[in-house]
């Protein structure tokens, strides 16, 4: 009988004489469709026929052969674009046995719009769709935010938006603490203004030292001139760029544009530490866990971790990293051609860049380590649940539970997930219930919100959708027996329910614990007990922010809203010509036709709606 190494082998050796000797990526597919590994070669049958070898293979490489059951490759011009194509296709697929950077997510960057009358101050993520100034990365958005603070208060930009600024009647709060210089009321002239936002330009850019020293001429002239209100207010703003200018100094680096990548391995676990420097200013750092085999060093994860990392942003003149890299100048040209200009990738030589790179790679075991620590004591919690409630199954992943809603209204169901490296964001998920009948009734969501969610999971078999080791409800005995019913119903009769009642009164601490028609009180010092409130908190959490969102959003909503074929522009209009959903509610019909965008059918059905 052949091996199911040995058939992997055999769909490898299929394949090689029908591909082209050409530059490309080839996918390894399981037998249920998943894409089991991506990978990129200059020449895709060479590096095939790497993998039908007899011997010497490592072990999880004969570990994704016995699993391969078919095979698919793409040719590309040259081996930059496979590179490039080979990170895209990682990111998407997210294959299990590639190196796989779990954290990835768009950056903040602080954008001045050029052609607004009165440029606006503000965050954005994502495409740079709008016409300009971007700075940034930052790495976090706290980051991003104290930037805005301190371009707030020294040039008193405005941060509101175009509907508010529009609408202002008086300056509003910023004006009073020196944060805005008040646009919205003509505090300031159009000159004025522009000026400052250019001075704002300029010191974001790196060059606050010429601001300053303006800023001084300014105030000494302000003084000959007796205009000691203006000479107060150029001296509280040179009094701002010293601070951040000391506050800067202790980044010091002279790197203009520059990411500072350091990794740091340890007990199969690794992270890796990128610090953003722009304008010879550090904006921040941020830590990255990529998801990798024990085996991998740290030369080909930190080179995966490159590719996948810069797919989707922008990328720095140069980049410093604390080891050497694979394939360093295919990725150089593939960066290089993917921003159309010159992109070096370097490991730290002289004294400044050794300096940054052992302070990020220090940075980067510490975090690992925190990391390490809060794994295992995940783990041990876990692991002590799983003791106390006699739970059979090895426990990875918990699912909590969680209902809310205002007497009927908006009501949501919310899921959290836990794992051993904490909460899972990305696997969060809210359900509005679609039954009006039971959208009061606690037991009937909780029902249809199981049933919602573990159908779909039987259904797809797989990724984000994959099923737990656990579930945990907020509620007593009867929410218990409604999520068993469900699961009992969908065949899912070994998935154990934990549920949790509130104590009497209420009260933290006394809580009941229901698991197989038991139970359990916890004293009110085990860590357990900690552990299960920390869960039921974060559900309960989670399902009151979405239920406050959806109410806010039905708040906000206009009696328009609720008529079908009636979107933005023609909304717009109506409220531009009556003034409010209400005139339009009391408008005639000759009156509604009359309306520019709105046409007679669309007029009759507007006038019907309000007084049918």
């Amino acid at each position: 009988m052949i091996s199911s190494l040995e058939l992997g082998k055999k769909v490898i050796k299929d394949k090689i004489p029908l591909v082209p000797k050409n530059p490309g990526i080839y996918r390894m597919i399981s037998v249920s469709g998943e894409i089991l590994y991506i990978g990129k070669a200059k020449n895709i049958p060479n590096r095939l026929k790497s993998y039908t070898s007899d011997s010497n293979l490592p072990i999880r490489t004969e570990r994704m052969l016995s699993l391969t059951h078919s095979l698919e490759t793409t040719t590309t011009n040259n081996e930059s674009e496979a590179l490039l194509l080979e990170a895209n296709l990682i990111k998407k697929h997210k294959p299990r046995f590639n190196i796989l950077l779990r954290d990835d997510k768009s950056f903040p960057y602080i954008y001045i719009g050029y052609k607004d009358k009165w440029p606006q101050l503000t965050k954005l993520r994502g495409k740079k769709s709008k016409d300009g100034y971007y700075f940034g990365p930052f790495a976090s958005i706290g980051s991003a935010n104290w930037t805005i603070k301190i371009l707030q208060k020294i040039f008193q930009i405005r941060v509101c938006d175009d509907t508010v600024f529009k609408n202002r009647e008086r300056p509003c709060i910023l004006y009073q603490i020196k944060r805005c210089s008040a646009p919205c009321v003509g505090h300031i002239d159009k000159d004025q203004y522009k000026k400052t936002v250019t001075d704002a330009i300029d010191f974001i850019s790196g060059k606050s030292r010429k601001i300053q020293k303006n800023l001084s001429k300014e105030m000494e002239l302000a003084s000959k001139e007796l205009d000691f209100e203006k000479a107060a207010v150029s001296r509280d703003r040179i009094k701002a760029l010293t601070q951040i200018q000391t506050s800067q100094k202790i980044n010091q680096t002279n790197l203009d544009e520059a990411d500072v990548v350091s990794i740091y391995k340890e007990s199969g676990k690794t992270c890796i530490q990128v610090f953003f420097f722009r304008s010879k200013q550090n904006w921040g750092n941020q830590a990255f866990y990529p998801k990798h085999d024990n085996d991998d060093n740290v030369i080909e994860i930190l080179s995966s971790f490159l590719t996948q990392f810069y797919e989707n942003k922008s990328i720095p003149k140069m980049i410093i990293t604390n080891t050497d890299i694979k394939d360093l100048h295919l990725i150089e040209k593939a960066f290089s051609q993917k921003e159309k200009r010159q992109i070096s990738i370097k490991k730290a030589k002289n004294v400044n860049e050794i300096s940054i790179s052992k302070l990020a790679e220090k940075n980067a075991k510490q975090a690992l380590t925190q990391k390490l620590y809060q794994t295992e004591n995940n783990n041990n919690l876990i692991n002590n649940l799983a003791d106390k409630f006699d739970l059979n199954n090895n426990i990875n992943l918990i699912e909590v539970y969680d209902n809310s809603h205002n007497q009927g209204t908006d009501s949501i169901g919310a899921l959290i997930c836990f794992g051993d490296e904490g909460f899972v964001k990305k696997r969060y998920r809210k359900f509005n219930i679609k039954n009006e009948k039971i959208r009061n009734d606690d037991y009937g969501m909780m029902k249809e919100v199981l049933f919602r969610r573990f159908s779909k999971a039987i259904k797809e078999k797989s990724g984000s959708l994959s099923l737990p080791e656990l579930i945990l409800i907020d509620g007593g005995k009867g929410q218990y027996s409604v999520s068993r019913d469900v699961l009992n119903e969908l065949g899912l009769h070994d998935l154990p329910i934990l549920a949790v009642a509130k104590g009497k009164n209420r009260n933290a601490g006394e809580e009941k614990i229901y698991h197989r028609n038991k139970e359990y009180i916890l004293k009110k010092n085990d860590p357990l007990l900690f552990f299960i409130q920390r869960l039921r908190d974060e559900a309960h959490r989670f399902a009151i922010s979405a239920h406050r969102a959806k109410r806010k959003k039905s708040l906000s909503k206009s009696l328009l809203d609720q008529i079908q074929g009636i979107g933005r522009q023609r909304k717009r209009s109506l409220l531009n010509h009556f003034g409010s959903a209400r005139a339009v509610e009391s408008a005639s019909l000759d009156d509604l036709k009359s309306v520019e965008g709105i046409e007679d059918n669309i007029a009759k059905k507007i006038y019907n709606y309000f007084h049918e």
